[in-house]
């Protein structure tokens, strides 16, 4: 039940993160004639987030339980981790331009940092959780996913 909490909770961060780097992606594109790299690292960590990592991540373990390697686990919760931090990073210190500053955009790029940072955390629980099983299973030739990693209600 944790981990199928902690999906939606990823899903929702994800969602959220896209919504606002879109807005901003616009905002600068209607303005300034091209939105900042920062933005559009952001925008794509969340398409990545919604498109390719959760649904293999919750999806895997049930339909395809032979794409639900433990390593294929820890590799989509490692890259994924490491782009949400790389993207709020890099979106931090674009954001310290905007100190002082009340237009929307500047409002839409800080909750675009703050929620991919909770994002971070978030992918950071997940993958220690897969490197917690990677290391239980280090001895043993059995390549199964941790039951415990899958998303499931009951």
């Amino acid at each position: 039940m944790f981990m199928f909490i902690l999906r939606v909770a990823q899903a929702l961060l994800a969602l959220g993160v896209l919504v606002t780097t879109a807005f901003i992606a616009n905002q600068f594109d209607l303005g300034a004639g091209g939105s900042p790299s920062q933005v559009n690292f952001l925008l794509f960590a969340s398409v990545w987030t919604l498109v390719l990592a959760l649904p293999y991540l919750t999806l895997s373990y049930r339909y395809f339980p032979d794409a639900a390697h433990k390593f294929g686990i820890f590799a989509a919760e490692f890259v994924t981790m490491v782009f949400w931090f790389g993207g709020f990073i890099a979106l931090a210190v674009f954001t310290t331009v905007f100190l002082g500053c009340s237009a929307p955009v500047c409002g839409a790029a800080q909750a675009a940092t703050t929620l991919a940072a909770i994002e971070w955390v978030l992918f950071m629980i997940s993958t220690v959780m897969s490197i917690m099983h990677l290391w239980r299973t280090r001895n043993s030739n059995d390549g199964r996913a941790a039951p415990e990693m899958e998303a499931r209600t009951v």
